[in-house]
């Protein structure tokens, strides 16, 4: 029997829960994910759970925030002149806004503080800092 390999394209249902298991994503009530290992589309402790495993095999795997998302990082959170902002946009707390860098790559931010002058954004993936647990099957093996 085929076991998933490095380089491999894969399909998989998964469901992500946080430490208290609470349910932050799943797949199972929709297409499975597909992707090919080691071309960095998933987190690095996702793929390394999914080494070995064979089709319709299940497990549980538990990653730790360094290979999840990483640390939360105070330098990604920054406060932004409100006047910055295109007119249209009215900031409320857990808005989520993009922010185009110079070399033209978009990254999400998110409004934590909303003042009379300025907010507060913070650009760390919204399970920075946060050990992850994910229940895999293993669909196919392409």
């Amino acid at each position: 029997m085929s076991k998933v390999k490095e380089n491999d394209t894969v399909r998989v249902h998964y469901t992500g829960k946080l430490a208290d298991g609470q349910v932050f994503d799943s797949s199972v009530d929709r297409e499975p994910i597909e992707f090919t290992l080691g071309e960095g589309q998933i987190i690095p402790g996702f793929e390394k759970g999914l080494m070995d495993m064979a089709v319709n095999e299940k497990k549980t795997i538990e990653i730790p925030m360094a290979e999840a998302y990483g640390p939360h990082s105070d330098e990604l959170i920054q406060e932004v002149p409100k006047q910055e902002l295109p007119e249209e946009v009215k900031p409320e707390v857990g808005m989520k806004l993009m922010s185009k860098l110079p070399d033209g790559r978009e990254i999400p931010l998110t409004v934590t503080d909303v003042k009379d002058e300025s907010i507060t954004v913070d650009a760390n993936h919204p399970l920075a800092g946060k050990d992850l647990t994910f229940d895999l099957e293993l669909i196919e093996i392409k």
